[in-house]
């Protein structure tokens, strides 16, 4: 991007700023509960995008240059859905709240002695490594 495409950009922004919000909260007023992206974040990511994107990007009018940014942000809210669902990131996982995880914790009380009848075996045998466990 050379300094009169980057001066174009910047001038573009404060007259398509309040429109792009407007945009930005209807696309996000769609989506599920617990979405984290906020409306200016997914405005100023979706400009990033058609700015920084395609060097020398012409648009063919105000409509074309919204339905392209309507759709960056399409994308850029496919991809946060599929980035928090993804294994990696715990996205199979349910979340349980503390007093259901402490209902399904079984009981330890025969736990505790069949370990320490298993200690003292150990320390039959070998007890530097009964000492150790």
């Amino acid at each position: 991007m050379d300094s009169t495409e980057l001066a174009d950009a910047e001038s573009l922004l404060p007259l398509v700023y309040d429109e792009l919000r407007r945009l930005a909260a209807a696309k996000l007023a769609n989506e599920q509960p617990g979405q984290t992206l906020q409306a200016t974040a997914l405005v100023h990511e979706a400009y990033l995008r058609l700015v920084n994107g395609r060097t020398g990007q012409i648009w063919q009018g105000r409509r074309h240059f919204f339905c392209a940014a309507a759709e960056a942000m399409r994308r850029i809210l496919i991809e946060a859905a599929r980035r928090k669902k993804s294994l990696k990131r715990g996205g199979g996982n349910e979340r349980v709240g503390l007093d259901a995880a402490t209902m399904i914790t079984p009981p330890t009380t025969g736990d505790l002695e069949a370990i320490s009848e298993a200690v003292a075996k150990l320390e039959e045998i070998s007890p530097e490594r009964a000492e150790l466990v």
